[in-house]
């Protein structure tokens, strides 16, 4: 059944951890697409390893009706204690019936200021994924 089902490639919805005035982290979904995405469920977790220890945070889910192309959509904030960790957003949405799926995976020490850069859709600085 689930072998039946295509997923074709994702382009141009990309994910993006930025600093906020307030210094708070959050992170957004950007929809550069010239299509609106409808029923967006994002699941976030963290994982990996700290000294030798296995680590893992809970597993959350996010719905958002639509997204509009050239819009974005807030979709936690983040705490910077969970940086070391692979930060993991599986993405799915639909583009009329068209089912799309991708994983987004923000690498153990990747959100850091030095990579950070700016991000004209929320005009604050981030860390993005294509």
């Amino acid at each position: 059944m689930i072998k039946d089902i295509q997923f074709p490639e994702v382009a141009d919805i990309l994910m993006t951890v930025v600093k906020e005035a307030d210094e708070e982290w959050k992170v957004y979904i950007i929809n550069r697409s010239k299509e609106k995405i409808e029923n967006v469920m994002v699941t976030s977790n963290g994982f990996g390893d700290k000294k030798g220890e296995s680590q893992k945070t809970s597993t959350l889910r996010h719905m958002i009706p639509h997204i509009e192309p050239g819009e974005f959509a807030l979709i936690e904030p983040i705490e910077s204690e969970v940086f070391h960790l692979n930060n993991q957003y599986w993405v799915s949405f639909f583009v009329g019936k068209q089912l799309f799926d991708k994983k987004y995976i923000f690498v153990p020490d990747s959100i850091v200021e030095e990579n950070l850069s700016f991000i004209e859709e929320l005009k604050l600085s981030g860390v993005m994924h294509p």
